[in-house]
C-alpha cells in the first residue's frame, strides 16, 4: 500500500513539473482543442455545384490534372484564375488552363506601362482588348492597400487609385467588353490596430499589420470611398469587391454600397475565419444580400480547405477550430445558410456575371 502511495505521489510531482503554468505559455503555442461533444455534419463535398470566383495560378502545369480531380471530388464546377497578368505572362496562364475548357476561366490585369506619361491609357486599353481576344473574361485581382494599385504584372500602377481620372478609359473599356473588375481594397480592421494585447486578431495582425506612417497613404475608409467613386462613376462596369470589402467587422459598410450600386458584388474569399465566429450576424447579412455575394477561396486548393469552407457555410456545427488554415484563436461556427441562399452564393450569382457577355 505504501508503495502505491509513493508511486502516485511521484507521478503527481512529475505531472506538476511537466505541466506548464499559464503565464509561461507563449501565445504562438496556444492551440486550443474544443471540449464540446456536439454534433458534426462531416461535410465531404459542396451541396451544389460551385464556381470559385477567387483563385489564383497556384498549381504547376504538371499538377493540373490532380487539381481537376480534386475539383470533381469537391463539386467545384469552375475556377476563376485571377492571374493579374498582361502580355506573355497572361498568355502562358491561358495556355496552361486551356487544357480543360469550361473548368477554368482566366482573368487578366491592367498594363500600366508608361503610367505617368500622357496617352499611356491607349496602350493599356489595346492590351486589355488583346487579352480579351486571347480569352480574358474579367480583370483582377487588382489591389490597393493605400499606396495605389500593386497587383498587376509585370507593371503595377503604384500611386494610382481606382477612382483616379486616368483610370476612367480603362474602366469604361471593361464595361464595353463586359469584363468584371475584381478588386481588393484596404484590409480588415484588426490590421490597422496596434498588434498588442487588445488586438482581437493579434496573431495575424503581427504579420499583416498595415503601416500608416507613410505620407499620402490612404486609410481603410478612404480606400472604400475610392472604390465607391469608381463604382458610381462607371455604372456599366461590374465590380467585385474582394474579401467582403475587407469590412468583416462592420458588414453594413459593404451593405450600404450594395444598396446603392447594382453594379457592385462582393466575394467572401479568404474571410471564412472572420465571419464564422459571428454566425448569426454573418448569416443574416449573407441572406439579406444573397443576390450579390459570391463564393471564392483565395487559398491553395486542398481537400481540407474546401471542406472547411463548405462546413462553415452549410452546417450548424459549433465551436470548432482549424489551426492549419487560420491563425486566429477564434472558435468557428457554421452559418447553416438556407438552401436557396447557398445555391446563389455557390453558383447562380456567378453564372449571372459570367454570362453577362
Amino acid at each position: 500500500m505504501l508503495k502505491i502511495f509513493f508511486t502516485l505521489f511521484f507521478v503527481a510531482i512529475i505531472s506538476n513539473l511537466l505541466a506548464q503554468k499559464p503565464d509561461e505559455i507563449l501565445l504562438k503555442d496556444y492551440k486550443p482543442v474544443s471540449i464540446y461533444h456536439t454534433a458534426i455534419a462531416n461535410i465531404q463535398r459542396a451541396k451544389f455545384p460551385v464556381i470559385d470566383m477567387h483563385s489564383h495560378n497556384y498549381v504547376s502545369a504538371k499538377d493540373l490534372d490532380e487539381l481537376v480531380k480534386l475539383m470533381d471530388k469537391m463539386n467545384i464546377q469552375k475556377t476563376i484564375i485571377l492571374s493579374m497578368q498582361t502580355g506573355k505572362g497572361f498568355d502562358s496562364v491561358v495556355e496552361k488552363y486551356s487544357r480543360y475548357p469550361g473548368r477554368f476561366e482566366t482573368w487578366c490585369g491592367f498594363d500600366y506601362t508608361g503610367y505617368g506619361r500622357p496617352g499611356w491609357q491607349k496602350h493599356a486599353a489595346a492590351e486589355l482588348e488583346r487579352c480579351y481576344k486571347k480569352g480574358a473574361r474579367g480583370v483582377g485581382e487588382l489591389g490597393d492597400k493605400g499606396e495605389g494599385e500593386l497587383y498587376s504584372k509585370p507593371v503595377p500602377g503604384r500611386g494610382m487609385h481606382i477612382d483616379d481620372p486616368q483610370m476612367k478609359p480603362l474602366l469604361e473599356k471593361c464595361g464595353a467588353l463586359h469584363l468584371p473588375v475584381s478588386i481588393h481594397v484596404a484590409e480588415d480592421e484588426w490590421m490597422y490596430e496596434n498588434p498588442g494585447p487588445n488586438n482581437d486578431g493579434l496573431m495575424n495582425a503581427a504579420t499583416w499589420h498595415v503601416n500608416m506612417n507613410v505620407p499620402g497613404k490612404l486609410g481603410h475608409d478612404e480606400l472604400i470611398k475610392s472604390l465607391e467613386n469608381a463604382v458610381r462613376d462607371n455604372p456599366k462596369t461590374i465590380f467585385i469587391a474582394c474579401h467582403l470589402l475587407n469590412s468583416c467587422a462592420d458588414l453594413q459598410v459593404l451593405g450600404n454600397l450594395l444598396d446603392k450600386y447594382p453594379n457592385l458584388y462582393a466575394d467572401i474569399a479568404a474571410r471564412f475565419a472572420e465571419i464564422a465566429p459571428v454566425p448569426r450576424y454573418a448569416a443574416a447579412f449573407i441572406t439579406k444580400y444573397q443576390d450579390r455575394l459570391l463564393y471564392g477561396t483565395d487559398n491553395y486548393p486542398q481537400e481540407n480547405m474546401y471542406r472547411t469552407t463548405f462546413r462553415i457555410l452549410e452546417t450548424g456545427d459549433e465551436h470548432f477550430y482549424e489551426p492549419e488554415l487560420f491563425n486566429y484563436h477564434w472558435a468557428l461556427y457554421g452559418l447553416d445558410l438556407p438552401q436557396k441562399v447557398l445555391e446563389k452564393l455557390y453558383r447562380k450569382n456567378a453564372e449571372r456575371i459570367l454570362e453577362h457577355d
